[in-house]
């Protein structure tokens, strides 16, 4: 495509999304690329402007620009200095490491990559300190900010690659732990509720969204509970959307301790000293390694405050078992 298309919108494509028809014509077009286009009026439906949630009907055309020529390059982080006690506090968190591998136990409250107010004070502009004599590694996936636990580094760009593939193909699995405020319905179950982010500049948030939301499917069980009040729940994310597991703990009617964005108020247990901050950990992650045949799987232990907070509720690391043990059959 190189030249500005005038397309005709079908019979079988009435009452389609804008969006949804330039996914279906035009799969390699991204969705931020196509916002760009309505926003400066180069797309058109019927000679007019036009928003991605538009609906369409038969005859109408669809004015299609060309894509750009040469896409700029990705925009590579500005390294920056780090301090010793960062630095020391990066390598202290080093898991696993072979010449293809890196894994971090990511802290809590440590950004993965920079955004709007961050800065440079993000892992993603301090990896220069885990180089340890090779290439500079390369994230492979993300955590949120406040979500701690396992986070995976590529050390060569073919080992990132192959390690970015098994999390496309979905044969990487990942586990994680969240105490949750409140008691499921049942104790084992399967969410299966589509998400769609809620837009507005630099929201990430999500919402349940039937119609046009992107398939989202996280596995849970209930590992210990205290009484009704909290409750640990073991979840394998079966896809990878943004915010997904705090979304779908909502959707049980038990949003997980500290979050606030998603759970108000409803996330916090007063007066019983239990951390403000969010009780989600990726305990563990399972993959093929990049080069040797054979899995790869690492263990990130508790960080203080969800460590603190089973104490508390009197919950035992040793009652879950073994990772992945819980939904082998599902």
């Amino acid at each position: 495509m190189s030249e500005i298309q005038i397309l005709t919108v079908t019979d079988d494509e009435a009452d389609i999304r804008l969006d949804r028809w330039f996914r279906r014509h035009f799969p390699a077009i991204a969705h931020g690329l196509l916002e760009k286009w309505l926003r400066a009026g180069n797309v058109r439906v019927d000679g007019k402007r036009a928003k991605s949630n538009q609906r369409l009907e038969p005859g109408q055309s669809v004015r299609v620009p060309p894509p750009p020529r040469d896409p700029p390059p990705p925009v590579q982080p500005k390294p920056m200095a780090v301090d010793d006690k960062t630095a020391r506090m990066l390598t202290d968190a080093v898991l696993y490491m072979d010449d293809d591998v890196i894994v971090l136990n990511k802290p809590a409250g440590l950004a993965v990559q920079g955004g709007t107010g961050m800065a440079d004070n993000h892992l993603d502009a301090m990896l220069d300190v885990l180089r340890f004599g090779g290439e500079r590694p390369r994230l492979v996936h993300r955590l949120d900010k406040d979500t701690s636990g396992v986070l995976l580094l590529g050390r060569t760009a073919a080992a990132t690659a192959k390690l970015a593939a098994s999390f496309k193909s979905r044969s990487a699995r990942k586990c994680y732990w969240a105490l949750v405020a409140g008691l499921p319905q049942h104790r084992q179950g399967r969410i299966d509720a589509p998400l769609s982010k809620l837009g507005g500049k630099g929201n990430e948030k999500v919402a349940v969204d039937k119609d046009d939301g992107k398939h989202a499917v996280t596995y849970y069980r209930v590992v210990d509970n205290a009484l009704k009040r909290a409750a640990w729940l073991e979840m394998e994310p079966r896809t990878g959307r943004t915010h997904q597991l705090r979304a779908h703990c909502v959707l049980l009617g038990t949003p997980i301790l500290g979050d606030g964005k998603y759970g108000g108020k409803d996330a916090l247990i007063e007066g019983t000293g239990v951390s403000r901050k969010l009780h989600l950990h990726a305990r563990a992650l399972r993959l093929p390694h990049p080069r040797r045949r054979e899995m790869l799987e690492v263990t990130a232990p508790l960080p203080p405050h969800i460590k603190a907070s089973f104490a508390f509720f009197g919950f035992s690391e040793s009652e879950a078992g073994p990772p992945f043990e819980a939904f082998e059959e599902e």
